[in-house]
């Protein structure tokens, strides 16, 4: 492009031990060790081609480092959904798959999709994610242990016993911790007290809607419902209307409003006429009760990008 700075895009793919990288439209890959020395050195080579988007994919944790450091020399960098990734992989007509192809991938990804860099989570915020993260983790190991207690003999029911009451304990710390960084927070603190005062909405819920829902309130109903992903997606083909299904968004955020629902459609009287309404209209239960979770988020959305508290009025 004679007289215009070229438009740069990179992929990384990011291993425990490496990150590939690909750069588009020039082609240059290399290859740079996860770990500090690396990294270091991939900002310092990302930084001097100035690139108009840097993309990973999210791994579950190995990106971050590479990801902290990138955002922190202000380069713009986007984590995405690596489904989203593959998908495209797939249209292209690219099945193979290894770390320098997926590189490039990625990096073509980023050049054609419209894929936004979003600041970073502050250290604060990624540190009361991994807390929730291992309260659920916590939460599910209880729950096996659990069922195994039923079904055990009783020579090793005791020790069963045992490790439940260490879950519990470490539960209740990590509960604990918690609502203390919550309070500590002016803002969290804020946006705790105005979730709390929807009846039906507690702490679990609120822990998991802080942590990972960062951008309630942010968007408008019908981004946040298919961000978490209970909102109705058509299926239909010329005269043929499929079912509309709920799929794909943040399972655990969908996981966390499931309880609360329930209690909700039952002592929250703008939502239980709601369900009763959907019901004698012929929906099947679960059905309603997906519709009463998408509008009990749409309703805790609207509450925080408009700073008021809960009112059944405008519900």
């Amino acid at each position: 492009m004679s007289g215009s700075h070229q438009k740069v895009y990179v992929g990384i793919d990011v291993s425990e031990d490496w990150l590939d990288v690909a750069v588009r439209p020039s082609g240059e890959q290399w290859r740079a060790a996860q770990d500090e020395d690396g990294i270091s050195s991939l900002v310092k080579h990302l930084a001097k081609l100035r690139p108009e988007l840097i993309v990973m994919e999210a791994t579950g944790g190995p990106e971050r480092l590479a990801a902290t450091a990138l955002g922190a020399a202000e380069l713009p960098v986007a984590v995405v959904n690596p489904r989203h990734v593959r998908d495209f992989a797939r249209s292209q007509g690219i099945l193979a798959k290894t770390d320098r192809l997926d590189a490039a991938v990625i990096a073509h990804f980023g050049e054609v999709s419209k894929v936004v860099a979003k600041p970073l989570a502050s250290e604060e915020a990624q540190e009361l994610e991994a807390l929730v993260a291992r309260r659920r983790q916590l939460v599910q190991m209880k729950t096996a242990e659990m069922n195994r207690h039923h079904r055990a003999m009783e020579v090793v029911r005791c020790r069963i016993d045992r490790v439940i009451d260490v879950l519990d304990q470490e539960i209740k710390d990590i509960d604990a911790d918690l609502t203390s960084r919550l309070q500590q927070s002016p803002l969290w603190r804020e946006r705790e007290e105005l979730l709390r005062s929807v009846p039906g909405v507690g702490p679990n819920l609120t822990f998991c809607l802080l942590a990972n829902l960062p951008e309630l309130g942010t968007l408008n109903r019908r981004e946040i419902a298919a961000l978490v992903g209970v909102a109705p997606l058509a299926r239909d083909s010329g005269r043929s209307h499929g079912v509309r299904v709920c799929w794909g968004g943040r399972a655990n955020v969908r996981a966390a409003l499931y309880m609360p629902t329930l209690v909700a459609v039952r002592h929250n009287e703008a939502l239980r006429k709601f369900y009763t309404r959907l019901l004698q209209m012929g929906k099947p239960k679960k059905v309603a009760l997906t519709a009463c979770m998408r509008k009990l988020l749409t309703i805790l959305n609207s509450m925080l990008k408009h700073s008021t508290a809960w009112n059944p009025h405008h519900a």
